[in-house]
């Protein structure tokens, strides 16, 4: 058993920022209290990508590896095509392109077997607790859930772009803003195209991963578990007004005419989707916050309440979950007289890192969107997934242990 440090912490959203933060907490040695506003967690989404960075974290859970890797993608490399469906370059997942062991699924299964895990180390667990409100004084936090008032030392706002631990951190009421981007994505079973001509090489001999290009639109298939499952994604161009509603059902006819004149391959993988699977999400963008952390840093931001990413980036969950990994360390190192402290201490490790790895969700998307289609063939290094170790290499929690005295020794307290 690890020594009890005495930090209590209330985690609010049961995401993979804040079971990950719930449980590595537990990890090293912090009581932990996760508030979710479900009633109930259901296996639902589609595809989630975790880079090997990730995948350190993961392999840190006693168990959850292997279950993991009966569900996940299991392929060599992606195939990019053109959006006429011309095969360009096959990029190959070798060691030296991945840093380590990624996993990508479902991300209602590989959800589930996180909050399994988080049950099982003791994590208490509130369902159908929706956060009204935060709160922190010099000494403590928290957070007003059904009317009831919970406190601990610290809290972790990881409830998503909306939310209400932004208003306590910035002091005002952000909105999101339009990315000019939205994706319609789905998962379900694949036996439809396994019997058709065009779209069979998708189901054949295990799991498949392929990606078309073309102006200003990127279509991702996958199939998984032995080619069983299937999942696409299509980032298209939308100006939507967000303020309505961010993710919708989605209408297959509205698809196809976003892909109109595109490699008949992809049309039939778009017309053998069941209707009621697909799901029209509006890319949310919001401005990087000027800061994480509250007035008396007592609550911090984690995941997408602080650091919303582009698909693009394959980061999003991964960065979330290097939030929750790092803040642990900081709050085990710092001790329970000095949390606020390690709250900055996470901010400052993990700030600009957190900046950079955005950044690569735009360049992607631009480079993929704005190629030279017809020359793809010649140059095809300029599609070609770049993430270099400095991304998928990193250890959070090793690196937490490295920089944190040096961290507190810069803060301009």
């Amino acid at each position: 058993m690890v020594e009890s440090t005495g930090i209590e912490v209330i985690a609010v959203g049961a995401g993979f920022a804040g079971l990950t933060a719930a449980i590595e907490c537990v990890r090293h040695g912090h009581k932990v209290t996760l508030l979710e506003s479900f009633p109930d967690v259901k296996a639902l989404g589609d595809i989630i990508s975790f880079g090997a960075n990730a995948g350190r974290i993961f392999k840190r859970w006693d168990g959850v590896e292997e279950k993991l890797d009966r569900i996940c993608l299991n392929t060599k490399g992606i195939n990019f095509k053109t959006y006429l469906g011309e095969d360009v370059y096959y990029q190959e997942w070798t060691p030296e392109e991945t840093f380590g062991k990624p996993f990508n699924g479902h991300r209602g299964e590989i959800h589930e077997i996180v909050y399994e895990y988080a049950q099982k180390v003791g994590v208490n667990i509130i369902l159908g607790h929706r956060v009204t409100d935060y709160f922190e004084t010099e000494t403590e936090a928290g957070v007003i859930a059904n009317g009831q008032r919970f406190t601990a030392d610290v809290v972790f706002a990881a409830d998503g772009v909306r939310s209400k631990g932004r208003q306590i951190v910035l002091g005002y009421d952000d909105k999101p803003k339009s990315s000019g981007y939205a994706i319609f994505r789905t998962w379900f079973p694949s036996d439809k195209l396994a019997n058709n001509p065009l779209t069979k090489f998708m189901c054949e001999n295990g799991d498949n991963h392929c990606a078309w290009l073309g102006p200003d639109i990127h279509f991702i298939a996958a199939t998984i578990k032995g080619g069983k499952d299937f999942s696409w994604v299509c980032t298209h161009k939308d100006e939507a007004d967000i303020e309505e509603s961010w993710q919708t059902p989605g209408k297959i006819e509205d698809a196809l005419k976003v892909l109109e004149g595109w490699d008949p391959a992809v049309l039939e993988i778009v017309k053998a989707t069941p209707p009621e699977s697909l799901v029209d999400w509006k890319l949310v963008y919001r401005d990087p916050l000027p800061t994480w952390v509250s007035p008396k840093s007592r609550i911090a931001l984690i995941g997408d309440a602080a650091h919303p990413f582009l698909p693009t980036s394959i980061q999003g969950a991964s960065q979330a979950m290097e939030d929750g990994a790092t803040l642990a360390v900081c709050l085990e190192l710092a001790g329970k007289s000095d949390v606020a402290l390690a709250i900055l201490a996470y901010e400052k490790i993990r700030y600009q890192r957190v900046l950079m790895t955005q950044k690569t969700g735009e360049s992607t998307r631009e480079k993929w969107h704005k190629a030279d289609f017809a020359n793809l063939k010649e140059k095809p290094d300029t599609i070609k997934l770049q993430r270099g170790e400095w991304m998928l290499g990193h250890d959070a929690e090793k690196h937490a242990y490295e920089v944190y005295a040096e961290t507190i020794a810069s803060l301009d307290r």
